[in-house]
């Protein structure tokens, strides 16, 4: 019964950290949640862009007395100081009787220290509750601080015939497969895309989510040779969205026109088959401070990347309609030769007719 209970409670603190997955820049999304004989008296989630911590908004925002009460947080409290004092002096000065966390952070500052404090305290201290579900929520957040690259989710929509392409129309998707990309964007902080995809579709590459427009992430675009359309929508918007060209040829004139719109461009080495050099990329993208890239381009680069064991997370949308004739772009072979080999599909989602499937890639 009482791992029942514990399990209950980490789910509602991982819910909470649920929300501002991808807004916390280089800190973790947390969860959070306050529990007095046996009942909910306060919930709180990291701040947009990292601080506040998700303890701190916990106590601070209940209105029940924190002494003696049970904390439970999806992630190890930190150890250290940073731009915030150490959460575990707050919980020892806020006299919480117990802590239930579920992973150690693997910040180093913090790693495997809370215990030692906790204890020197008189604060109990239980771990690893949901351990598997909240260690898969934190891959990118693992990944940030064990890796060079960044996380990367790609996203692709085909219709049931495995076109990327409607030559008749725009879209191959319905709004509620639509809808569930404006959600993906607003979970990641970074958006990457290619000059061809500007050029041919023109996108917004926002979240037009009521409520979540905020939260669009920052765009990338790779542009080698700086072909991408000056009057597109995207560069209209890039005082408002940060906007970021990757680029390895020079024009001054172009630069300095899009550069009054607020684009910023950055030059790109080139790899030995004369494109961008991707993992460069990649790793140049982390050094900027993001952590969740959200890759939306064509099959031509989409295929790249997960050829190349670029992508962690793979979303294919799939239409309940074929195309036939009025289809290009093909898909068929990628889907047989890479997603089929993959066993771990993390998800299914069935979308008025559309349908969803999620890969973890690796």
């Amino acid at each position: 019964m009482e791992n029942h209970k514990n399990k209950y409670f980490m789910k509602l603190a991982l819910l909470q950290a649920g929300k501002v997955l991808g807004k916390t820049k280089k800190n973790p999304a947390v969860g959070c949640v306050i529990v007095k004989n046996n009942c909910l008296v306060s919930a709180g989630h990291t701040g947009i862009n990292g601080i506040p911590h998700a303890e701190y908004n916990a106590i601070k925002f209940g209105k029940t007395k924190t002494e003696k009460s049970d904390l439970y947080v999806t992630l190890e409290p930190c150890s250290n100081y940073g731009k915030t004092p150490p959460c575990t002096k707050l919980i020892i000065k806020n006299k919480l009787r117990k802590v239930f966390f579920s992973i150690n952070d693997p910040d180093s500052r913090s790693f495997n220290k809370s215990h030692l404090t906790f204890k020197k305290n008189g604060v109990k201290l239980s771990k690893a509750i949901l351990n598997n579900e909240i260690k898969s929520f934190y891959r990118s957040y693992i990944k940030s601080k064990t890796k060079d690259l960044p996380f990367v989710t790609s996203k692709f929509a085909i219709s049931k015939d495995f076109f990327s392409i409607n030559k008749k129309e725009k879209w191959i998707t319905n709004k509620f497969s639509r809808g569930r990309v404006h959600l993906l964007r607003s979970m990641h902080d970074c958006l990457l895309t290619t000059s061809s995809t500007v050029n041919n579709d023109n996108p917004d590459l926002t979240c037009r989510i009521s409520g979540l427009e905020k939260y669009s992430p920052a765009r990338i675009i790779l542009d080698k040779n700086l072909k991408a359309n000056k009057n597109s929508k995207i560069f209209k918007q890039a005082k408002k969205y940060k906007t970021i060209i990757f680029h390895n040829k020079n024009d001054n004139k172009k630069i300095k026109f899009l550069e009054r719109f607020g684009v910023k461009f950055i030059k790109i080495p080139i790899d030995i088959n004369k494109n961008l050099n991707l993992r460069y990329c990649l790793e140049k993208i982390k050094k900027l401070g993001y952590s969740r890239v959200f890759l939306e381009a064509g099959i031509r680069l989409t295929t790249i990347f997960l050829k190349d064991n670029l992508v962690d997370d793979f979303f294919l949308f799939i239409s309940k309609n074929k195309i036939k004739s009025d289809g290009d772009g093909s898909f068929e072979k990628i889907i047989k030769n890479l997603l089929k080999k993959k066993k771990n599909t993390i998800e299914k989602v069935f979308l008025f007719g559309d349908k969803l499937i999620s890969f973890k890639i690796k």
